[in-house]
């Protein structure tokens, strides 16, 4: 019960570092594995798969056992879930409410604004998550079996759960570059990640508008939506234009694995359809600025996050006008939000320059872009990977699992939670944006 006592960054904090622990506990186990893997591989993609990333040192689908499968899925849901999830709607289901402490936790972890109650939203995010992951399920599955794939029914459970919770892990040594001529696969992927990153706040937004308890949608999902489809809009668009590696596909087959590229680093879900290693360097750029910028809050995705981009244009646009306040879909930001997406995005790019000054000490053979983009792709959830990863000696991988982990609590309620001092959480206003 102490734990619940503490600050709710420290509470994250340790919750997901229990979830990691006891991950690396049974992948350890000789049940768990298909071949030898060693303790630090198995905390590797026991910390992968809580933080929801997809780098891993070895390959799952011939390292693990089934039984070691169904660990790795588990974290994948719990760490996709979140931490205050899991533990909050099993109190909920035995005693139908939620004590004062960890409502604020979830509120803290969520960033719920004041309209909205812990209880309700987690119920929705609970059912949300189970519907479209079953529903993934069987179209993949339906899809996998009609393409010959060994255990479709396993292999369309495992990919849809790791598809919304944005993990990236996939059962092919190759991700889904076998399938990059295959729409349906990828655009059931597409669908399955973006539902999965652009947050369970906007699932409860609609069933407010569906219920008619709301006219339209809510502030902060205005925001996510028009920010995540022109990022992924003007993503593909420069992939489709910069990549050498898709050079040889006709328009159509080019424009699709262009999308699924963006897609795939703007959601954060971090499958590949093509080889990453054989990206030219522009569009290596383009991938590394959608893996900054990242999903959305409250969602399964990691990055500076969809609502903290919005605030940091808005106030570039309102110095280059000269005015003084910050507008968004015709709303004035507070004084609050602001400072929050500005620290964010320091607090982001000093860890970001910190992690690829310590990956390019320990590892001096590497190329800086291989590194900057392993850096980001760890701290960002993604998992996208130019191959360094698999490379990597035992500092290095240590350093990207406190990279994945600080991802998955969040830059700064990671900073908050190792602060000498605590820090109140503000209580957010309804209609307030989220960040």
């Amino acid at each position: 019960m102490r734990i619940l006592k503490a600050q709710p960054a420290r509470t994250l904090l340790a919750g997901y570092a229990f979830y990691i622990l006891a991950g690396w506990a049974l992948l350890s186990l000789p049940l768990a594995q298909e071949a030898a893997v060693a303790p630090i591989d198995a905390l590797f993609i026991s910390a992968s798969a809580v933080s929801t990333t997809g780098l891993v040192t070895v390959d799952p689908g011939s390292a693990f056992s089934p039984f070691g499968e169904v660990v790795i899925l588990v974290l994948i849901q719990l760490g996709g879930l979140g931490y205050m999830t899991v533990g909050s709607f099993a109190l909920l289901a035995l005693t139908r409410r939620l004590g004062p402490i960890r409502a604020r936790a979830t509120r803290a972890a969520f960033g719920l604004p004041e309209g909205i109650g812990p209880a309700f939203f987690l119920r929705s995010v609970v059912l949300f998550t189970l519907a479209v992951e079953l529903a993934g399920a069987f179209v993949l599955a339906g899809l996998f079996f009609a393409r010959g794939v060994p255990d479709p029914v396993w292999s369309g459970l495992f990919h849809s759960v790791s598809a919304f919770c944005t993990a990236g892990f996939s059962l092919f040594p190759d991700s889904f570059e076998r399938f990059r001529h295959d729409p349906a696969i990828l655009f059931t992927l597409s669908a399955l990640s973006i539902l999965g990153s652009v947050g369970f706040l906007i699932v409860v937004d609609i069933w407010y508008w569906t219920v008619g308890r709301a006219a339209r949608l809510g502030f902060t999902s205005a925001v996510i939506l028009r920010t995540t489809c022109w990022l992924i809009g003007f993503g593909t668009l420069l992939f489709f234009l910069t990549d050498p590696a898709t050079g040889h596909m006709i328009w159509d087959q080019r424009l699709l694995n262009a999308f699924f590229q963006a897609m795939s680093a703007s959601t954060t879900v971090g499958f590949n359809s093509v080889p990453i290693g054989g990206t030219g360097t522009a569009a290596l750029f383009v991938l590394i600025l959608l893996m900054v910028v990242g999903a959305s809050p409250a969602g399964t995705g990691g990055g500076f996050k969809t609502t903290s981009l919005a605030v940091i244009l808005g106030l570039i646009a309102s110095v280059l006008r000269g005015r003084p306040d910050i507008r968004l879909c015709g709303r004035r930001l507070g004084e609050d939000r602001i400072h929050l997406a500005a620290a964010s995005l320091a607090f982001y790019l000093g860890m970001m320059a910190l992690a690829v000054l310590v990956l390019g000490w320990l590892e001096p053979a590497a190329d800086f872009e291989a590194v900057v983009f392993e850096a980001v792709s760890a701290m960002s959830t993604v998992g996208l990977s130019m191959g360094l990863t698999g490379s990597l000696g035992d500092a290095g991988k240590l350093v990207v699992i406190v990279l994945m982990f600080a991802g998955r609590v969040g830059f700064l309620t990671f900073g908050i939670a190792l602060a000498l001092r605590d820090r109140a959480q503000p209580a957010r206003e309804e209609g307030e944006l989220v960040l």
